[in-house]
């Protein structure tokens, strides 16, 4: 325990830091401790698939950590500035979005992140898909506006793409949740240059969304599409909750997932790039087909031998509070949008 709240603590402390500093090397040294922290909560299990996935995602981070750092220096040699704003050499700019792709799991950097995922807890994979992605998020809303827009665009579109083409014949749970974060963070790319607060508005939905969906796999004890099709009988009404959330989580309109998507298409449309949200919104439609496979198993799909479970009625007060909260928010928060939006 005293180790995990350490690792914890650290966790904070390291995104704090990132989110909060003005220069490159306080930001450099918050995405260190959290890499540093998030280590042992992946390799926690002790299975080879673990060590490996610690082993490939120490690799990543710290390749994409030195080009951060090498990123800002050749900014400093340039412009004498060591303020995150003031990005502004063009070879400082690109190796920095590398950098963050990289760190993020955006295509072409994005071979990591379903590997990792695969290996860990689905608590540890929930933080990887979250909480791990918001201090990289809050460096490129910082510099997005000296990033380069086309560059970007492409970037994000290929990450729609690639997220929705791959996770089509996926069976692990956490490999198609991965591939759905970098499709998510295709959304969250396309848009940073002309509207950030779009895409922070997209990664708190998103982070929502995704929560519900990990805690409920976790009280159902469910990694595999096989498991969740005998899942149904454990817990049914957890389950329907999930089939709801996962369309959210696609974008279907009545749903919150339907905001940001929404928001995001009209924006894109008012800057002269209905070509860019037209590609966008059709590429959606891949990984609506694994949402909608994962919806079906989860509730529609009856195993032919059906497994007698006992239902499950001890699981812990908190994760049935947070569950229920975060199915709410998941599903019901489009009505409230305007409200939403001008808070942000």
């Amino acid at each position: 325990p005293q180790a995990k709240l350490m690792f914890t603590t650290s966790l904070f402390l390291g995104t704090t830091i990132t989110i909060s500093s003005n220069h490159w090397i306080t930001a450099w040294a918050g995405l260190e401790i959290n890499t540093l922290a998030v280590l042992p909560l992946i390799s926690k299990s002790h299975h080879p698939r673990a060590i490996e996935a610690a082993t490939k995602y120490f690799l990543t981070q710290a390749a994409a950590s030195a080009l951060v750092l090498f990123s800002s220096m050749t900014n400093a040699w340039y412009t004498g500035q060591w303020d995150i704003t003031q990005l502004t050499h063009p070879t400082s700019c690109l190796i920095l979005t590398s950098a963050i792709a990289m760190k993020l799991g955006l295509v072409p950097f994005h071979f990591w992140f379903p590997e990792v995922l695969q290996g860990s807890s689905l608590t540890t994979g929930l933080l990887l898909s979250t909480a791990m992605k918001f201090p990289p998020i809050t460096l490129l809303l910082m510099t997005s506006p000296s990033l380069n827009p086309t560059v970007l665009t492409c970037m994000a579109i290929l990450s729609a793409a690639l997220g929705g083409w791959m996770g089509l014949n996926q069976t692990q749970i956490r490999k198609i949740l991965a591939f759905s974060s970098i499709s998510h963070l295709g959304w969250m790319a396309i848009i940073i240059s002309y509207s950030p607060k779009l895409t922070l508005l997209n990664f708190y939905l998103y982070t929502l969304m995704t929560a519900a969906v990990f805690l409920t796999l976790n009280s159902m004890k469910v990694t595999k599409l096989s498991a969740l099709m005998t899942a149904w009988t454990k817990v049914p009404p957890l389950n329907t909750m999930l089939l709801l959330t996962l369309l959210s989580l696609a974008g279907l309109p009545p749903m919150t997932g339907f905001l940001p998507k929404w928001l995001i298409i009209q924006e894109l449309t008012k800057q002269n790039m209905a070509p860019a949200a037209t590609a966008i919104s059709l590429l959606s439609l891949l990984s609506l087909f694994f949402y909608l496979r994962l919806a079906y198993c989860t509730t529609i799909t009856l195993p032919p031998h059906t497994t007698n479970h006992m239902k499950q009625w001890h699981t812990s007060k908190a994760t049935r509070t947070s569950i229920a909260i975060l199915t709410t928010a998941s599903i019901m928060l489009l009505p409230i949008s305007p409200t939403i939006y001008i808070m942000i």
